[in-house]
């Protein structure tokens, strides 16, 4: 019996001896959020500082070679986009022409999240001057923001973004957010206005009710709206 000497089909060899930059671009097409750097490295058992050079070239390659998407760092990790001018042939394939997007009113309220978090749900009403908790709920749904701990003085719950919020946003991190905070109130002008006396609201619960109202009224919010 003869031995044979072919070469073992990549999905038999470990993972150590595959090519690098396939490999990557082979998991990076089956993520559903970015990946890290360090996760790469583990999977691939290679060292990050190869895994970081093998991910900026293969960006630096989509770029040069003008392709319909690009390889970003986003959220903390990596993750294949289409450009933003073939929009609209991706529109068409995947929204067929409609774009879902958030109601002004929830992308107001995730702009206070984003510029004073963790912020209590009373003190994002009281910077709109109406009530939020309908917006809350569906940013809390969408995956845009989640809790962070309590406030010491209220007990109130504290919100602020998530990952995906970035992932969505196309940021690295917060600090890549433009300069809207000066235009937002401080925290100490509306200590007054805010009425913390409920620690958190139910996600299920109606947006109206008996004690919601604050300042001019509530937001009519399209709980299927969507970025």
């Amino acid at each position: 019996m003869s031995e044979e000497t072919t070469e073992l089909p990549a999905g038999l060899r470990g993972v150590a001896d595959l090519d690098l930059k396939p490999a990557l671009e082979a998991m990076l097409m089956v993520v559903d959020e970015p990946a890290t750097e360090e996760h790469l490295a583990k999977l691939l058992e290679r060292p990050k500082r190869q895994i970081a050079k093998a991910l900026r070239e293969l960006a630096d390659d989509y770029l040069a070679q003008g392709r319909g998407f690009e390889l970003r760092f986003v959220a903390g990790g990596w993750r294949f986009y289409t450009r933003p001018e073939y929009a609209a042939a991706v529109e068409r394939l995947v929204l067929e022409g409609q774009t879902a997007r958030l109601t002004q009113a929830a992308l107001e309220t995730l702009a206070v999240v984003a510029y004073r978090q963790p912020v209590s749900r009373s003190r994002v009403s009281a910077v709109r001057g109406v009530n939020c908790d309908g917006v809350m709920r569906t940013l809390l749904q969408r995956g845009l923001i989640e809790e962070e701990g309590t406030e010491p003085e209220t007990g109130a719950i504290l919100y602020r973004t998530t990952n995906y919020f970035l992932e969505r946003m196309g940021l690295r991190g917060l600090d890549e957010l433009p300069e809207l905070a000066p235009f937002l109130p401080e925290a100490e002008a509306i200590e007054a206005e805010t009425q913390e006396g409920v620690p958190s609201f139910d996600p299920d619960a109606p947006d109206d009710g008996p004690d919601t109202p604050v300042g001019r009224g509530t937001d009519d919010v399209d709980d299927q709206t969507e970025l």
